[in-house]
């Protein structure tokens, strides 16, 4: 693995943020942006894991979540992101995320607590983008070192979240 240039890291960091505020904005279009045309989104996080694929599935992705109710005015926080440059060219990572929910008054609400597993490739116009993402829980394999733990514990989807496809 070679290390990666200030310039990649920072693409990749833009195309963390254009994710983020493209989803937590309601831009279908900018999302698509952010992923490959093969791409697949995948959020492990209820007993059944939603997945998305190609850029009809990221279109249909923001489309439930438009329309989920609560969902406007939550935002995506990504933070402490670790490159792992592959031979290839690819950059898998690894990074922290939480949601707030800012509705009504403060304070506002924590909503989720997990990580990014992504893997992004450089187009031939030199943009980062994901090859794949998957949203995984603050549990699990992240601590498997913890005695008694390791172990993935799906949660019941709340009414609200249930993908309309």
């Amino acid at each position: 693995m070679t290390k990666l240039s200030v310039e990649d890291r920072l693409g990749l960091q833009d195309l963390i943020a254009d994710y983020s505020w493209a989803l937590d904005c309601g831009d279908a279009e900018a999302l698509v942006e952010c992923f490959t045309e093969d791409c697949l989104m995948s959020e492990e996080v209820f007993e059944d894991p939603d997945i998305w694929e190609g850029h009809a599935g990221i279109r249909g992705l923001m489309a439930h979540y438009a329309n989920a109710p609560g969902f406007p005015g939550r935002q995506h926080h990504v933070t402490q992101t670790k490159h792992f440059p592959q031979a290839d060219g690819s950059v898998k990572m690894k990074s922290f995320a939480f949601v707030t929910e800012c509705e009504d008054e403060p304070p506002y609400l924590l909503r989720f607590t997990g990580w990014y597993d992504d893997h992004a490739v450089r187009g031939a116009d030199g943009k980062w983008r994901f090859r794949s993402r998957i949203v995984r829980l603050w549990d699990g394999q992240v601590l498997e070192k913890f005695p008694g733990h390791g172990e993935w514990k799906p949660r019941k989807r709340p009414a609200s979240l249930i993908i309309r496809k």
